[in-house]
């Protein structure tokens, strides 16, 4: 059976005409026979070329303001009759439906719309029924028919036509088929999300994504799925791995806690920021960020809240790094910065994250609510009899921010606006503070008058035991066990200050 076909008929309707001039052209050339309606149709008269509009194909005009034209039996018998079946070619023949064997039609911009905050109404008509219909029709019948539903494909489309004469084979109108359906899957769950209120059901489609180097590891496949170039400009360096956009993503829901601060300035590897600060410039920011933990900090993410001048990007100059994000660069800051050849520059835009986090788990997906509370000062409850400074309430919530970014079992040591230590994943909570003791101590920092988050509550006081022997005067934690009143009476014997915040702050 030869299963390559010659076009010689083609239904072209579509919304957005750009680069179908040269397809319509070269159709022509070939001998084609066109079909078309409305606004397409005028667009093909336009170039001097003869179209068939479809109303004379089914003696029916476009009615209902336009939303039906192209939904009749002998445009969609045009496109669906299997041309080695004996049956259909006869009722072809008998019910004079002419053959179809190149579908090219787009689909209304329902998401465009979506997003520009058009009325219901507007949005409703948006729902596309003919072009949808047509692209299913066609893809079904990938063995005689071609369809092109995306101007996507039109270079694809016209290089086959240009280079085989008009010709194609069952594989190229089966790859055409997949990106079809590819089309309308993604147009169908659009619409879905749009009127879903059920969170139970969970449905998404991303229609482009990236090939990355690898995974996690180098025998590992990556992809990223999803609009990067809306959320950041790439001024220079390497194309970004797997761990680089997971730190990525990290830094840059860390910082958005400051994003309203003085200059603040982080730098963070394997997810958890190992060094930040805020300071009355951007450069001392860094450096007072970088004093966290200048071992952990070589090939590191680094981010700020603000611009980075001339003087940071020196600065920063002088360590391996990554990546680099910031909200804006001086001129002079960038030809520093650059000098690396493949660090990674990037100018961060501000646009919304999704409210929804989702991740593989067994044979399914766990889809949560992004932890969007941040603690603030009026949600907390001072519990002990020693009430923490002004001074000490702003390192407890500068640290409850960096705790809740940093991966479970936690605990955070701050002072002045700056992060001096972290136990970070440990397995136990004294565990996790234990190292960062450790961790404050081997980077020469005094620990006397700092203060102390947890990402949950103390089940037993050893935590504030030790983390007052460490010289810690104020702590921050969300509260809740059965048995608070031992560390709170701890703390009321050794006048430490402690406040609750009733907000867990887990991060697995």
């Amino acid at each position: 059976m030869n299963t390559t076909k010659t076009i010689q008929s083609a239904l072209i309707s579509v919304f957005d005409k750009t680069g179908l001039e040269p397809i319509v052209k070269q159709l022509h050339q070939q001998n084609v026979i066109l079909y078309s309606t409305g606004g397409t149709e005028e667009f093909i008269k336009n170039l001097g070329i003869p179209v068939v509009p479809v109303e004379e194909v089914t003696s029916y005009p476009s009615i209902l303001g336009g939303r039906v034209k192209t939904l009749h039996p002998k445009v969609f018998g045009g496109i669906l009759n299997r041309q080695d079946n004996p049956s259909d070619v006869e009722e072809m023949k008998a019910f004079e439906i002419p053959q179809l064997d190149l579908v090219i039609v787009d689909l209304y911009p329902f998401e465009k719309t979506v997003a520009s905050g058009a009325s219901e109404t507007d949005i409703i008509e948006k729902i596309d029924i003919g072009g949808i219909s047509l692209i299913r029709a066609a893809a079904k019948n990938f063995k005689d028919t071609v369809i092109v539903a995306s101007v996507h494909e039109y270079a694809y489309l016209l290089e086959l036509i240009s280079a085989q004469n008009g010709a194609t084979t069952i594989e190229q109108r089966r790859l055409l088929a997949t990106k079809a359906f590819h089309v309308s899957s993604h147009y169908d769950t659009a619409i879905f999300t749009y009127f879903n209120t059920d969170e139970t059901i969970y449905k998404a489609s991303i229609a482009d994504g990236q090939v990355l180097r690898y995974g996690e590891n180098p025998h590992q496949k990556g992809f990223f799925f999803g609009d990067f170039d809306s959320m950041f400009t790439k001024l220079h360096g390497k194309e970004l791995s797997y761990n680089n956009l997971l730190d990525v993503d990290a830094a840059v829901n860390l910082i958005l806690e400051f994003k309203h601060n003085a200059p603040t300035f982080a730098i963070l590897k394997h997810n958890n920021a190992c060094g930040i600060a805020t300071r009355s410039t951007m450069q001392q920011a860094y450096l007072a960020a970088l004093a966290g933990d200048p071992t952990s900090a070589f090939g590191g993410v680094l981010i700020a809240n603000g611009k980075i001048d001339e003087a940071t990007a020196k600065e920063i100059n002088q360590l391996f790094c990554e990546v680099v994000i910031a909200p804006a660069y001086d001129e002079k800051a960038l030809a520093v910065l650059e000098e690396k050849k493949n660090r990674i520059i990037l100018v961060q835009h501000d646009v919304a994250l999704p409210n929804k986090q989702v991740r593989t788990c067994l044979n399914g997906l766990l889809v949560q609510d992004k932890n969007n509370l941040t603690d603030n000062k009026e949600g907390l409850k001072t519990v002990t009899l020693t009430t923490p400074t002004h001074q000490e309430i702003e390192d407890l919530l500068f640290a409850s921010k960096i705790c809740k970014n940093t991966k479970s079992n936690t605990i955070v040591f701050a002072k002045n606006g700056q992060l001096l230590a972290s136990g970070t994943g440990q397995t136990s909570r004294v565990d996790a503070l234990k190292q960062a003791i450790e961790k404050a101590t081997s980077f020469g920092f005094d620990l006397k008058g700092a203060v102390m988050a947890s990402d949950a509550f103390f089940p037993f006081p050893d935590c504030v035991e030790i983390a007052h022997h460490a010289g810690i005067t104020a702590v921050i934690q969300p509260g809740g066990s059965i048995k608070d009143e031992l560390s709170i009476h701890y703390c009321n014997e050794n006048k430490i200050a402690m406040v609750f915040t009733g907000t867990r702050h887990f991060k697995h």
